[in-house]
């Protein structure tokens, strides 16, 4: 049986087929423009984003029936799609083939995800008006992005606010609005220009207006940029870190059995960072191979502690982290079972903080999980899932870590005459894919971090567009915290941004590096940080009282309709 969301089964005649000709050709014009406005195309083009769904919203505003605008807005977000994320699926001869499979599946799914803010788009209209309708949408695609980020499959990637991460003073409003308020702004943008074309032969008051709300709102947000960029005083404080890119073979990794040779490699790269002053080292995602805290690698341990002490500098780690539970303890739900021992253990895609003054080991367990990547969704509802789905190169099975925890480092910060003070430091550590989820990173700072780490390994992906949008994703984070994010990347992109999205150094892909750099130290909280939660709050609120009033006008119609 063919859906009808395909296929329309009336004949339609010669001008109608022209102009179905010419809405799809608008469709696909918006997914293009949307596309090559995201990284990593360069600034200029970013600019797309202010009038790109603007072919879209000309066509979608003379269909008629839910149908219609679902098939309209399924095509303009498949091409974005495509343009964007067509490297999900990694696509190299080493990759996994379910990587692959589950990669390509993305691709068609992730604009059904469209659909949410279009069906809301409809119900609006058919409550209420064309024009309060369009008024709305912003918070219609609001609450679909916020929704997104809350499933076992969540995937917030394609948050337009990320796209316009090079555009660096128009982005400074995230400090108060985040990534999904800037969202906002573009289509708000894209609205007025629309009402503007539309109403220039109909009535030039109405051109006048539109476009001059449009431009208004977008001299206003740059204007506050530009002046957020010129006051903003970066703190005194500072530490000088060492990120390390060991550019290592992603799948040739997990298969080294010698590892004390991987160890001195590290190390030899580290030493690089220590004789160019750095205090803190910072090694990318999962840098060994293996449980190193597990009790069957001391010596290897051992040897890492060596060239702390030695030198009085802290690592910041990415590791595979294991941690057991044994009967009489408190054992949390969703632990693995050993039945030799009876003894039940968690692993974890982890951040190590280890110490030349102690051999107390800080923890932290990725909570974040890559769908797929690293946990099947939804296999704690359906448990039968995680056997038949698995990685071969042994990392889909990740426990989800239990808290937000902050690494603290005493007596590490220097002001900018180099005196050192006394007073300890927080740092979070996000591993990899965390760093995608902007209400997620406040957690850390409200907790009183004063620095943002991200340890990752986008190796995995080539030389596509994944490793350099993932970089600039990390650009909103800074901006909204106001706090420098580093990152140690295993084969790219390493980079020390400053607390105004401004990256001031950064490693080319696939290569090698060692970057080595201060990363300034704030303690004051954005408007953002402290209220993250008020634009998707109202754009849900306003969503589902979109959704109510649609029931209501509906069950009146039947019920009550004389």
């Amino acid at each position: 049986m063919i859906l009808k969301f395909w296929y329309n089964r009336i004949e339609l005649s010669h001008e109608e087929k022209k102009e179905r000709r010419k809405d799809r050709i608008l469709l696909i014009l918006s997914g293009i423009l949307m596309g090559v406005a995201f990284p990593p195309f360069p600034f200029p083009l970013t600019l797309f984003f202010f009038v790109g769904l603007i072919p879209y919203l000309y066509v979608i505003q003379k269909k008629k029936t839910l149908a219609e605008i679902n098939r309209a807005s399924y095509l303009t977000f498949f091409i974005f799609s495509i343009i964007t994320i067509y490297w999900v699926g990694s696509w190299q001869k080493e990759s996994d083939p379910f990587l692959m499979i589950a990669g390509g599946t993305l691709l068609f799914f992730e604009p059904i995800l469209f659909l949410i803010p279009s069906t809301l788009f409809y119900l609006a209209r058919k409550s209420f008006s064309e024009n309060i309708a369009l008024l709305l949408f912003p918070f219609f695609w609001a609450c679909y992005e916020y929704l997104f980020m809350l499933t076992d499959i969540s995937f917030p990637w394609l948050t337009l606010g990320h796209g316009l991460a090079e555009f660096v003073p128009f982005i400074q409003i995230a400090d108060i609005v985040g990534a999904v308020g800037l969202s906002i702004i573009v289509i708000y943008l894209n609205i007025f220009l629309f009402k503007s074309f539309i109403s220039f032969k109909k009535s030039y008051k109405k051109f006048k207006i539109n476009l001059s709300i449009a431009v208004l709102l977008f001299a206003l947000v740059l204007g506050y940029g530009l002046y957020r960029i010129e006051s903003f005083h970066i703190s005194q404080k500072k530490i000088r870190v060492g990120l390390i890119q060991p550019n290592l073979d992603p799948w040739d990794k997990w298969n080294i059995t010698n590892l004390n040779k991987l160890i001195r490699s590290y190390i030899d790269l580290s030493k690089e960072a220590v004789n160019k002053g750095a205090r803190l080292i910072i090694w990318p995602e999962t840098a060994l191979p293996v449980f190193l805290t597990d009790g069957s690698h001391n010596a290897e341990l051992d040897s890492i502690y060596y060239f702390l002490i030695k030198n009085n500098v802290y690592l910041m780690t990415g590791m595979p982290d294991i941690k057991y539970y044994y009967p009489g303890e408190k054992i949390p739900e969703n632990v693995k079972n050993n039945k030799i021992g009876n003894t039940y253990y968690a692993t974890y895609n982890g951040i190590l903080l280890l110490s030349p003054n102690s051999r107390y080991i800080q923890h932290y367990g990725k909570m974040k999980l890559v769908p797929f990547g690293e946990k099947v969704p939804f296999v704690n509802q359906l448990p039968f899932l995680g056997k038949l789905i698995n990685w071969s190169v042994g990392i889909s099975s990740w426990n989800v870590g239990r808290d937000t925890v902050n690494f603290e480092i005493p007596n590490l910060t220097e002001s900018d005459n180099s005196s050192q003070t006394k007073d300890s430091i927080s740092i979070n550590g996000l591993v990899c894919y965390e760093s995608v989820f902007p209400y997620f990173v406040t957690n850390f700072v409200q907790r009183g971090a004063k620095l943002i780490a991200v340890v990752t390994n986008d190796s995995w992906y080539g030389k596509s567009s994944g490793p350099y949008q993932h970089k600039e994703i990390s650009v909103l984070r800074a901006v909204e915290n106001r706090r420098t994010v580093i990152r140690a990347a295993n084969g790219g992109i390493s980079c020390i941004i400053n607390p105004l999205g401004e990256t001031d150094l950064e490693s080319k892909l696939f290569v090698k590096d060692v970057i080595v750099g201060d990363a300034y130290l704030e303690s004051s909280k954005t408007f953002f940080t402290k209220y993250p939660l008020i634009i998707p709050d109202i754009s849900m609120a306003i969503s589902f009282w979109v959704f109510g009033i649609f029931l209501l006008i509906k069950i009146k119609n039947k019920f009550f309709h004389c």
